[in-house]
């Protein structure tokens, strides 16, 4: 996987710090960061390696001169808020939370201790922070995208790779505060090409295969998966579902397609998480979260699996293949 480059907003404070000061690690503590994920100890350690990496590149090294507590979800939203509150009561330096839901648990439960953010959808409209030049709380961090037209994006590249689609499912989950965002925008794209579009839900697991049962009734010709915690630690079975239903999907983390998705648009999450380590960092070191810019990501990968395109009996077009960061045969 390529790595991905980020921005720095207009206006950051931190842009002229030298690489040999941000190489340097803080002296004289062992510095306690607490881990927030929505996924599980198992199945999330690309992202949890790409955290630790970042941190060691930048002299932080579990055992040495921090250490580390992580609580994971396990894929449920309903045990966010106690995780985060256990995080608390451990008073940790800092929280490194992500995507949306750790985030915002992360925020409901402490207003002090400092918490970098990763992989959030619109952190201003969803209350984490100000603007982004100015997050002006104890949030800071990445966001995922520049915008909710990364998904109507997605519904653009996903018409290329199935030209004579009229009706797409929208797979979102209803718990995911950011989702509700991203629908809006992809009823916007899906206006403006003529796409009729099935809204539907899955809040747990048990919950995919009415999904996928609504989708054959409805001879749905494409999916758009948005992306979510739960979904991608259960990917294998909601790709393996999208192909046993012969629908094509369109997912936000090239996860997916690495598990059997057809397609992703998106940032790079292990990019992203290993870049989250630079806040948390410098946060060590005495900055102040409401000081430090919201980067946003500049490219975004495009992903095709070709083996599950000819298990679908897909063409893919020559132009979008070529477009491709990276095509899996």
């Amino acid at each position: 996987m390529r790595r991905r480059e980020f921005l720095w907003l207009a206006g950051s404070s931190l842009a002229g710090w030298p690489l040999a000061a941000r190489a340097q690690p803080p002296t004289g503590k062992v510095y306690r960061i607490g881990y927030l994920g929505m996924g599980s100890a198992t199945v999330s350690p690309p992202f949890v390696e790409a955290f630790r990496e970042g941190l060691r590149e930048l002299g932080l090294v579990e055992g040495q001169n921090i250490v580390i507590d992580y609580r994971f979800a396990e894929g449920r939203f309903d045990r966010l808020p106690d995780l985060a509150a256990e995080l608390v009561r451990l008073r940790v330096d800092v929280i490194m939370a992500g995507p949306t839901p750790p985030a915002m648990a992360a925020m409901k439960a402490t207003g002090t201790i400092p918490i970098v953010m990763a992989g959030v959808g619109d952190p201003v409209d969803l209350g984490l922070i100000a603007s982004l030049a100015r997050p002006g709380g104890n949030v800071t961090g990445l966001s995922f995208s520049v915008g909710m037209d990364i998904f109507g994006k997605g519904l653009e590249l996903l018409r290329e790779a199935v030209p004579k689609f009229r009706r797409v499912a929208i797979l979102s989950n209803p718990v995911n505060p950011s989702h509700a965002l991203a629908i809006t925008n992809v009823k916007a794209a899906a206006g403006s090409f003529g796409v009729q579009l099935q809204l539907l839900e899955a809040r747990e697991p048990n919950q995919f295969d009415g999904a996928f049962a609504a989708m054959a009734k409805e001879r749905v010709d494409a999916l758009l998966v948005l992306p979510d915690g739960m979904f991608l630690l259960h990917r294998a079975r909601l790709t393996d579902l999208a192909k046993k239903n012969r629908v094509p999907s369109m997912h936000g983390v090239r996860e997916f397609v690495d598990a059997g998705g057809l397609m992703s648009y998106g940032p790079s999450t292990v990019t992203t998480w290993r870049r989250a380590a630079f806040f948390v960092d410098r946060i060590l070191k005495g900055a102040k979260p409401a000081d430090m810019p919201v980067e946003q990501p500049t490219k975004f990968e495009l992903v095709i699996n070709l083996n599950t395109a000819n298990a679908l009996g897909l063409t893919i077009p020559p132009t979008l293949l070529a477009r491709a960061d990276e095509v899996i045969e």
